[in-house]
């Protein structure tokens, strides 16, 4: 069964600001407990960081001004897996991160526990990015 959700927050910032905080790989650690990397490091056209399920390989998509933030998480295992993320003006000052969750071959289970971090994830960058 094939099935995706759609997590998404407002944050009260303006897009640009929080495209450009979450583009940037080495503020992964701060707020994608998801991956709970660390030692983030830029390797040609990818970047790397430690995990506690080994070292994973991050790609994003390149710049680009319509606020599209996919990205590939490849697990030491070598399975990869698209993540398609957007970040979209509500207002001047506020936006919309919306992060599409693909069920693919995980149980219900597994799949409301992803569901649940990625939630998590996006309620730490909305504090982040707001006490700025």
């Amino acid at each position: 069964m094939s099935e995706t959700r759609h997590v998404t927050t407002i944050i009260d910032r303006p897009a640009a600001e929080v495209y450009d905080f979450v583009r940037d790989p080495q503020n992964l650690p701060r707020w994608a407990a998801g991956l709970g990397g660390t030692d983030v490091q830029h390797e040609v056209e990818q970047w790397s960081m430690n995990t506690p399920m080994g070292r994973v390989l991050i790609s994003f998509v390149p710049e680009n001004p319509y606020g599209v933030l996919d990205h590939s998480v490849t697990l030491p295992t070598g399975e990869s897996t698209l993540n398609p993320m957007r970040v979209i003006s509500v207002d001047d000052q506020r936006s919309e991160v919306i992060f599409s969750l693909r069920r693919a071959a995980m149980s219900e289970d597994e799949f409301e526990a992803d569901a649940e971090a990625v939630a998590e994830d996006l309620a730490e960058l909305t504090e982040i990015l707001e006490k700025h």
